[in-house]
């Protein structure tokens, strides 16, 4: 091999790993795109859970927590709460998640506080609805612990 790095040399290797890495990103590209329908539950959307979603986005929710990893980290992760709180049974969480929310803000000395958002009876059950939506979607095991 020359001793000399020459503007030719530096070309090609510009040139091939442009190439490469074009390619790689479009392999990428068309990998993620074929598995994220397996991975969604797209069938399982009703106008419960998008009314649900439009409650989290009108309340902020993320503002305080996360969902699936993206939002604050304030308040805890909400992407596993089905499972964390409602051992995987829909009228457990609903009924829990319908006294969690009505029990806000409580008043416990040194605790951070959830806001009283003063939801409807309908908007707390859309709302669970999102959030065991959301805790059905293949995430990888995200959250890396069950308490997020």
């Amino acid at each position: 091999m020359s001793e000399r790095f020459t503007k030719g040399m530096a070309r090609n290797i510009y040139y091939g790993g442009g190439a490469f890495f074009f390619l790689l990103f479009v392999a990428l590209t068309v990998d993620t795109v074929t598995v994220l329908p397996k991975r969604e539950n797209r069938e399982l959307l009703t106008a419960e859970v998008a009314h649900g979603k439009e409650i989290w986005e009108k309340n902020n929710c993320v503002g305080c927590h996360s969902l699936l990893g993206e939002g604050a980290y304030f308040a805890p992760e909400l992407g596993n709460v089905f499972q964390r709180r409602g051992m995987e049974n829909e009228q457990v969480f609903k009924a829990y998640f319908s006294a969690w929310m009505k029990a806000m803000p409580t008043g416990v000395e040194g605790r951070r506080q959830m806001p009283q958002f003063h939801l409807k009876e309908q908007e707390i059950n859309d709302l669970a609805e999102f959030l065991i939506w959301t805790s059905r979607i293949d995430t990888n095991d995200w959250p890396p612990n069950i308490e997020g």
